[in-house]
Parts: structure tokens; sequence; C-alpha cells
């Protein structure tokens, strides 16, 4: 059983890695492409990070908040990228980064005090 501090951070990841690769998606299709080349990459990276995130979580690594730092590092990256682009897939993105970061960032904080 997934502690609950894991399933709101599990959460919010998996609710950035969507935002995220739906973002990317609708960035490829924007007419002036190579504006969002930086966002892509990012968004990217940010879904991959937070799939890896939840794997962690979910099999009780004793890494997963080392993890959970990293996402909130790269969530913040990302939310900063699309945060730059008026585009709503992109502000929707930027948002739910942001709440990733913080629910990484506290669940690794907890991590850390429970050992």
């Amino acid at each position: 059983m997934i502690a609950q501090h894991f399933q709101d951070c599990i959460d919010a990841c998996q609710a950035c890695a969507l935002a995220c690769d739906q973002c990317a998606d609708a960035c490829l299709g924007e007419e002036h492409v190579h504006h969002m080349v930086e966002c892509i990459r990012l968004d990217r990276d940010c879904a991959k990070i937070c799939q890896m995130a939840v794997s962690f979580m979910a099999s009780n690594s004793a890494h997963a908040a080392d993890v959970c730092k990293l996402c909130a590092h790269i969530c913040e990256a990302c939310a900063a990228e699309c945060g730059k682009h008026d585009e709503d897939h992109c502000r929707a993105c930027a948002e739910a980064c942001r709440r990733c970061a913080e629910a990484c960032r506290q669940m690794a904080l907890s991590a850390h005090n429970l050992n």
C-alpha cells in the first residue's frame, strides 16, 4: 500500500506528465514552432522525470525522495519556460508543473523526515 504522502505526489506527477505531453504536442502544431523548441524539450524532459518519479514512489524505493527532488527542479524549469508563452496549453502546463514541483518538494521533505 502506498503512503498518502506518496499518493498525493503520484497524482500531481501523473497530471504533470499528461499536461507536458499535451503541451509538447500542441507546441508542435503552433505556426512558429521554432519559437517553441525549448518548451517542447522541457515538456519531454518533465514528462519523463514525472513518470520516473511515479515509478520510484509506487515501488516504495529508498531513492524516491531523491528522484522527486530532481523532478521538482525540472518541473520548475518547465513551468518557467511554459510561462513565457501565451498559449493556453503552455499556461495549463506551467500550472501543472508548479503544482507537481510543490508536491515533490513536500514528499521529499516528509520522506526524509520519516528516515
